[in-house]
C-alpha cells in the first residue's frame, strides 16, 4: 500500500491535552489501513510556543521521534531537551508532555501510540 501526502488527514487540535496553542496531527495511516496494535501513527506539528499538555498513558505506550526542531520534553516530571533525530518513549502508567519552546522554528514529531 502506498499513501500519498495529499491523502493524509490533518486535524488541528487546539490546546491538545491541556497544552498551549494548537497541534496539527497528520495521520500517516488510519487504523483501518493496518492490522497491528497501534492506536496512532502520525506526525504532530507544533509551532513556536505551542505544546501538548501533561497526560498519562494507560494500557498504551507512546513513542516520539523528533523529525525537525527542538522540544522541551517532560518525562514523569524530569525535563529535558530533544533535538532533531532524538526519540523518547512514555510507557504505560507514565506521564509526559512536549513543547516547542523556540521562538522561530517549527517542531515536527513522529508519534506512534501502541496499545497493550
Amino acid at each position: 500500500m502506498i499513501k500519498k501526502a495529499e491523502d493524509m488527514v490533518k486535524t488541528v487540535k487546539p490546546q491538545m491535552r491541556g497544552g498551549t496553542g494548537q497541534a496539527t496531527v497528520t495521520d500517516l495511516l488510519n487504523a483501518d489501513e493496518y492490522t497491528g496494535s497501534a492506536r496512532l501513527i502520525a506526525t504532530i506539528t507544533l509551532e513556536p510556543g505551542c505544546s501538548i499538555g501533561e497526560h498519562i498513558h494507560e494500557n498504551e505506550e507512546e513513542i516520539f521521534y523528533i523529525i525537525s526542531g527542538t522540544a522541551l520534553y517532560s518525562d514523569n516530571g524530569r525535563n529535558g531537551t530533544l533535538n532533531t533525530g532524538d526519540s523518547c518513549i512514555c510507557l504505560a502508567g507514565q506521564k509526559h508532555s512536549i513543547a516547542n519552546a523556540t521562538e522561530s522554528e517549527t517542531l515536527v514529531i513522529a508519534a506512534i501510540i501502541l496499545t497493550l
